[in-house]
């Protein structure tokens, strides 16, 4: 029974704020949610387009999947992988190497949470180079500003304002080494075009792949669109094919975190299929959010034929397993909620509803003096705030994104504020603080016209009253 909680008490949940009661969920249905102030016990109906984390596909209640999730859950069968698999994990990786260009993967591994799918990709490319005998790969490259997960690996490969208070615990700079974030915004300038910052990318890539002896790195880890550390900022032309063939020249990996930007956010199922045009794939590559839409705790690591391969000519074995790992009742949820976007068409059909409300949102911003860029995927996509003249961010203390992000809760959609969009700093009092301002919004693919038109004028409206409070 959930305990009533009067004004002014103590919240007993470790996240947020920690000794404040957070606003509480308490309804939602399809594209609205409905919260709660804990302490009026006032209620607001609102449109839900970010849906959390850019987990939503298929909305809330869904009565499709939460039936079959009361049938599911009478047949269900908690089974140790050390022992004992099952048929809803053996299907839902069918079904995603099925739905995947042909010949990119061929073994998916099920886990539940983007963290935890990042954290055994990591292992899975150290075991394949063992497997290999090459056993001195222990570095693993990324970029800057990146956002993996929140275990102490992917914070390691990660970068930003989420990592700064636990680097002393995590792998060393020696053994993550970063390149430059991958922004054209800021890298494409007057004299620098797009072809010539793709090559400036590359060559700084393949300088630390030397720097850092290219036969002790394990593998190259990049976000194929950036998610919310920066942005949602998409890759420039040529750029994942080449980091692939760097990798690959040098004997290492090349993986993908589609986590928060996959399985159909770019109208396509996977984001590096819109991006990659040489018809090549990653090596590793991890999905999840969307893939449960929030009704289960579901993420997974889809593994090429090269790397299975490898491992199966070798030991064919798994050093260890977690407990929850290819949940069976999580895999039966997760393959139904696949299987009705695919069936509906809701990949297609709400990409070209999310386009029209990017085109909307940066016609109607065109003029605004806080906004930079507007970049992203028709499902997942974001505003940068800065001086659009000189792209200069603004002071941290103005809070803009949260501002922003505020007021457009007030008018009746949520949104992600979040600051770090150019890296962390330190303020004269020695406390982190996030350098630049970004929001995004990530809705679920039933979105319709009239949704969009909503979540346009609510957030046109909030960065208009934002921009005309702030002391420019």
């Amino acid at each position: 029974m959930t305990q009533d909680k009067s004004e002014g008490s103590e919240s007993y949940v470790f996240q947020r704020t920690v000794s404040e009661v957070a606003p509480m969920l308490v309804d939602a249905d399809g594209m609205y949610i409905t919260y709660e102030d804990p302490k009026t016990k006032i209620r607001r109906t609102v449109i839900d387009a970010m849906t959390g984390a850019a987990v939503g596909s298929l909305g809330h209640k869904d009565k499709e999947v939460t039936t079959y999730m009361g049938d599911a859950a009478k047949n269900s069968f908690y089974s140790f992988g050390m022992y004992f698999s099952n048929y809803a994990a053996e299907e839902l990786s069918k079904f995603m190497i099925d739905r995947s260009p042909k010949g990119h993967f061929a073994s998916a591994l099920w886990v539940g949470s983007g963290s935890e799918a990042n954290e055994n990709a990591l292992k899975i490319a150290k075991q394949y180079h063992n497997e290999r005998g090459d056993t001195k790969r222990y570095r693993f490259i990324s970029r800057k500003n990146a956002y993996h997960g929140f275990t102490i690996g992917a914070l390691s490969v990660g970068d930003g304002v989420r990592k700064e208070d636990f680097k002393q615990i995590l792998l060393s700079d020696e053994q993550t080494p970063k390149v430059s974030a991958c922004n054209p915004y800021r890298g494409i300038t007057d004299t620098v075009n797009e072809e010539q910052y793709t090559q400036q990318l590359l060559k700084e890539l393949e300088d630390c792949f030397i720097k850092n002896d290219p036969s002790t790195v394990c593998a190259v880890i990049f976000e194929t669109v950036g998610g919310s550390s920066f942005g949602t900022v998409p890759p420039p032309k040529g750029y994942l094919d080449g980091a692939r063939e760097l990798c690959h020249k040098y004997g290492a990996l090349f993986m993908l975190d589609e986590v928060m930007c996959g399985l159909g956010r770019s109208g396509h199922y996977h984001t590096y299929e819109k991006f990659m045009t040489s018809g090549n794939g990653p090596d590793l590559m991890t999905i999840g959010k969307t893939i449960g839409s929030g009704f289960v705790t579901l993420a997974g690591v889809l593994i090429s034929p090269m790397v299975k391969n490898e491992i199966v000519s070798g030991s064919n074995a798994v050093s260890g397993a977690q407990t929850y790992h290819c949940h069976e009742f999580n895999c039966k949820i997760g393959l139904a909620v696949q299987k009705k976007i695919l069936r509906d068409n809701l990949v297609e059909k709400a990409a070209k509803v999310g386009q029209y409300m990017f085109d909307s949102i940066k016609e109607q911003l065109k003029d605004s003096k806080i906004v930079g860029d507007i970049r992203g995927l028709p499902l997942f996509f974001s505003l940068e705030f800065c001086d659009p003249v000189t792209k200069k961010s603004f002071p941290p203390e103005w809070k803009v994104s949260y501002k922003v992000s505020d007021k457009a809760l007030e008018n009746g959609i949520t949104t992600m504020g979040m600051q770090g969009t150019n890296g962390a700093s330190k303020d004269d009092k020695g406390e982190v603080v996030g350098l630049g301002d970004h929001l995004s919004i990530a809705p679920a693919y039933i979105i319709t016209m009239k949704e969009a038109d909503i979540i346009i004028k609510d957030l046109v409206k909030a960065v208009k009253d934002t921009e005309a409070e702030l002391p420019l």
